[in-house]
């Protein structure tokens, strides 16, 4: 009887050890096809599809044709499938945090199919470390910036909020540089209709803009809000976007939860 129990216990252990040692396997697998040999890859991340690069020393016609001040000769790029604006907060960071410039930013009209864009940002550096850092801190802050996203197979809603605006969302939306800033994306864009006008019932505001599917976006099926202002009123103004826009996505599909951790 001691036997057979002793055969029972050493075959868990043994099938717990195989199954550790595939789980270890697939681990290195999957971390091994995000690794990259490219000098110009600096990092990917899964959230949005991102990926960020570097280009040390850029050839003297990209230079021309992608209108850059000559004494930008190294750039830092990060470009992404889904999101755009979790990448702009995210990259307005990295500004902040950087002796880099935001030399362009666009929306492509892409989400895999989804109601929203996905986004290409370059950064300007006369140094490769500082254009480098730049797309790093970007890639950093994106898990962050991806917290109020919320989702579901009908739309997403999307809340950014800033308490000091610098120069990706000055230059990306027209924020007032060192002015509390938010954003509130509805998608569908009738939903966006609605959070727009609830946020600026809902605080003492300034409009910067709206962005609609014909109007500000590359034709993505989203209505987009600005507004500028005192920290706390920019903050319930998005707040406000959120809890009118919710509930409205979710009677179209399921639960919409947020992409990572809430920070607004």
């Amino acid at each position: 009887m001691k036997d057979e129990m002793m055969e029972k216990i050493m075959g868990e252990v043994m099938k717990k050890m195989e199954s550790s040692s595939q789980s270890d396997e697939e681990t290195v697998k999957k971390s091994a096809s995000k690794s990259c040999a490219s000098t110009e890859f600096v990092g990917s991340c899964e959230l949005g599809k991102t990926i960020g690069l570097v280009i040390a020393n850029v050839d003297t016609s990209i230079h021309g044709l992608l209108d850059i001040d000559k004494k930008y000769r190294s750039i830092g790029i990060v470009g992404a499938r889904t999101g755009a604006g979790p990448h702009i907060f995210a990259a307005d960071e990295a500004v902040k945090a950087t002796n880099t410039e935001v030399l362009k930013i666009e929306l492509p009209r892409d989400t895999e199919g989804g109601a929203g864009h996905g986004s290409l940002i370059i950064f300007g550096a006369e140094d490769v470390s500082d254009a480098r850092r730049a797309v790093e801190v970007t890639l950093k802050e994106v898990e962050r910036t991806f917290g109020d996203v919320y989702a579901n197979e009908a739309g997403h809603l999307e809340l950014q909020y800033s308490a000091r605006a610098s120069y990706a969302l000055n230059k990306a939306f027209g924020a007032p540089i060192g002015k509390a800033f938010g954003i509130s994306v509805g998608a569908p864009a009738a939903i966006g209709v609605v959070m727009a006008d609830t946020a600026v019932k809902s605080a003492n505001v300034d409009v910067v803009g709206l962005a609609t599917p014909a109007d500000g976006t590359s034709f993505s099926n989203e209505t987009i809000v600005f507004v500028s202002g005192d920290s706390g009123a920019v903050r319930q103004a998005i707040i406000g976007a959120k809890e009118a826009g919710l509930p409205l996505l979710e009677t179209l599909g399921g639960e919409a939860n947020s992409v990572t951790v809430p920070y607004i």
